[in-house]
């Protein structure tokens, strides 16, 4: 994992957001997180994260551009193609999974997030590792 990473969360869910944060902030220490509430105006948001981000991790099911909308905008843009791009989702079933797959996700972790393997999970994505936790 490189020193200070960037790290941009898309969640519309209050709780989910608030323990996320605490343990990317808290426990490990990462200072460069951004994260909104909602996609609107997605690519302008990204757009303004300076330094460009290192992890981008997407709620499935928020509005009004749901996950797979906004990783096909960001596999579109130049400055996003190689970032790495994880689902964070209940929605963890056979077929779900399996599309979040064939769209390109670089991974998935289910929420509610594991307290115990989250910060690792996240290290395994910031060093270029595809992560597929799904409990």
């Amino acid at each position: 994992m490189k020193d200070n990473p960037v790290i941009v969360y898309f969640e519309d869910d209050e709780k989910s957001r608030t323990v996320v944060s605490i343990i990317l902030t808290k426990r490990m220490r990462i200072s460069q997180l951004t994260i909104f509430e909602d996609s609107m105006d997605f690519l302008a948001r990204m757009e303004s994260v300076n330094p460009p981000p290192d992890l981008v991790l997407l709620d499935i099911h928020i509005k009004p551009h749901n996950g797979f909308k906004m990783l096909a905008m960001l596999r579109g843009a130049d400055r996003f193609k190689s970032v790495p791009v994880a689902a964070l989702t209940a929605s963890v079933m056979n077929e779900e999974i399996q599309n979040l797959r064939e769209a390109g996700f670089d991974g998935c972790l289910s929420k509610p997030v594991n307290l115990t393997f989250f910060p690792q999970q996240i290290e395994r994505l910031l060093s270029g590792e595809n992560v597929w936790a799904i409990v």
